[in-house]
């Protein structure tokens, strides 16, 4: 039985499991995306350097409170991903948490970039606010992940979500990695002058946005994006609907050491979970040292705007071919031809980083959007792999587990964002840097370039090999949905 005489079964059984999404709902769900982009991409993105620089704390320091936090997460996810899977509101399993942790979500995410004199450069305060907006965090990302498989089981559907989706993310992303600091240096008081963005000659008045005085363009600038995604958020929770969740028997059995069969179990969930675990982290090596090497290495800080905005064309425009392109390459060929491509872009990006290259704006706008556009397709359709992970998991232990699947992937990426996020912290602490001088050493930026360029690299190229390990076909999957539609009749 293929996946059309599946879907006859389903709706004979009074299901709407392979419902057909309509565009509305679809766009309320990636809104969520685009709200948690808002949110917490500006602290994986920016965090750092905000408080290595305006904070005034230590490289070594800043790594560190990356490092435990993330690390933590590893032994919190879970524990989340078990207490949703356990409970269920009137309103819905997994979208409720949108609306019951969002509200705190975007206060304490404030809070990381408070300016007030009397915590600058305290240590406990950067840790604590950090630890417990992490901590928030998973009750709207896992929740949120799980939604995807509780919409429909109809792969092609799946596909059409996880490409709205992504295609609002990464609208998110360019309000985040290329409009965010422009933002932030238009409000920044110290050393402003004229200077041109990059922009098709646009020329900004722009001020030195690593000054210890600029805190409060920081937080003014953030408070905004926090407006703006919490009213995606309670957008995408008054427009998605669930429709394929666990039966209260399946609920009722849940239990923490589920989390151990699944991984011990879901031979797919494993290997996904290391392609995202590698994926994330040299996404985060460079989401994270961007700014510095836009600043330092390059010496064009001023250019991240129009280069970001013309990058991000790729991740809102191009998500739109995804299903095409997968039909053409295959699932794994349509990994490794992104990923490919993201090698290329890097390589360029160093190319750019070298001191004749430095003033080749045109370089710069080439390097970022190949590299941008490898980068977000193949770490934007992983996710659609997220679902047939989910059903596999169901037809071998008879529980329909996605907020336990869901927080293994959250285990996976969020060590990723650990080790990306705060390696490029010591390594910047191991090479010298100095976040109170305006020119760095040679040695300093030789240790940005390793963050930038060649650690991704050499991890891309391991996720490539990950990838050729994924053991689920697309006969696979349509299979797995036909087992389960006969147990279920």
């Amino acid at each position: 039985m293929d996946v059309d005489t599946a879907k006859g079964a389903a709706g004979a059984a009074g299901r709407d499991e392979y419902a057909k999404l309509s565009l509305g709902e679809r766009i309320g769900y990636g809104l969520g995306d685009f709200a948690q982009n808002l949110v917490f991409g500006t602290v994986g993105g920016f965090l750092l350097l905000y408080l290595t620089t305006v904070n005034g704390i230590a490289s070594a320091t800043g790594a560190f409170i990356f490092t435990f936090v993330r690390v933590f997460n590893v032994f919190w996810d879970p524990w989340v991903g078990t207490f949703v899977d356990k409970h269920i509101f009137k309103t819905g399993k997994y979208k409720p948490y949108l609306l019951y942790a969002g509200i705190p979500l975007v206060v304490f995410a404030a809070m990381l970039f408070y300016p007030n004199p009397a915590v600058r450069g305290s240590v406990p305060f950067a840790f604590l606010s950090y630890l417990a907006t992490a901590m928030i965090y998973s009750f709207v990302n896992i929740p949120y992940g799980s939604l995807n498989a509780s919409m429909t089981r109809d792969p092609g559907e799946v596909d059409k979500l996880t490409t709205t989706r992504m295609m609002l993310a990464n609208g998110a992303n360019l309000l985040v990695y290329t409009l965010f600091p422009m933002f932030v240096q238009m409000a920044a008081p110290s050393d402003r002058s004229l200077k041109d963005t990059g922009l098709f000659g646009l020329k900004l008045n722009l001020g030195n946005y690593t000054a210890s005085d600029a805190g409060d363009a920081w937080f003014n600038v953030y408070a905004v994006y926090m407006v703006l995604g919490f009213v995606a958020l309670m957008a995408s929770y008054f427009t998605v609907k669930e429709r394929v969740v666990a039966t209260a028997e399946q609920t009722s059995e849940v239990k923490y050491s589920d989390l151990f069969a699944e991984l011990k179990n879901n031979r797919p969930l494993r290997i996904l979970g290391l392609f995202f675990l590698v994926a994330f982290t040299f996404m985060f090596f460079g989401n994270t040292v961007f700014g510095f090497f836009a600043q330092y290495n390059v010496n064009h800080s001023e250019w991240m705007g129009a280069i970001g905005l013309v990058a991000s064309v790729p991740g809102i425009v191009f998500p739109v071919f995804w299903p095409r392109l997968r039909n053409i390459f295959g699932k794994k060929g349509f990994f490794y031809f992104f990923l490919g491509m993201f090698i290329v872009g890097t390589l360029l990006l160093w190319v750019w980083s070298w001191p004749s290259m430095h003033d080749r704006l045109w370089l710069g706008y080439i390097a970022r959007f190949i590299h941008q556009w490898g980068l977000s397709s193949a770490t934007g359709f992983m996710w659609a792999l997220v679902p047939e992970v989910v059903s596999y998991g169901e037809l071998r232990s008879g529980k329909r587990e996605s907020g336990v699947v869901n927080a293994i992937m959250g285990l996976f990426f969020k060590l990723g964002m650990a080790v990306g996020g705060a390696i490029p912290g010591f390594i910047n602490g191991w090479f010298g840097f100095d976040g109170d001088a305006k020119t760095q050493s040679a040695k300093a930026l030789l240790g940005i370039n390793l963050s930038m360029v060649w650690f991704p690299v050499v991890l891309a190229l391991l996720a490539m090999y990950i990838m050729s390990k994924y053991p689920l076909s697309e006969a696979d999957v349509d299979d797995i949905n036909r087992q389960l539609d006969a147990k279920r009749a």
